[in-house]
């Protein structure tokens, strides 16, 4: 799916990590929400609340869930799960636009 239709767009920007990390939030008729956003290089940590499944459009990158050791790398085309109530680390390699669906 290239598009979302019939959806709700927040229009304040979330911005992250000086601006390296941007997102917009998307609201959906079924009371769901995504952010829509772009990654710059560099190294992230990420807090979740709810379980979250990042797909990445494009770009690249490896990411370690919490009390892990092991790094996974995605790219482009690619997704991961996440766990809620913790954190995930992300070392993004190249300019990365990704979708995150809070589950």
């Amino acid at each position: 799916m290239s598009r979302f239709e019939g959806v709700s767009v927040v229009k304040a920007a979330n911005v992250y990590f000086d601006g390296k990390v941007t997102s917009r939030t998307v609201e959906f008729p079924d009371g769901s929400t995504k952010t829509l956003g772009i990654m710059l290089p560099g190294e992230y940590k990420f807090n979740t609340g709810k379980p979250e499944l990042m797909e990445i459009q494009s770009g690249e990158l490896t990411w370690c869930a919490a009390n892990e050791t092991e790094w996974h790398p995605i790219q482009g085309g690619q997704s991961f799960h996440v766990a809620g109530n913790s954190f995930f680390l992300l070392k993004v390699t190249k300019i990365t636009d990704y979708i995150c669906s809070f589950l």
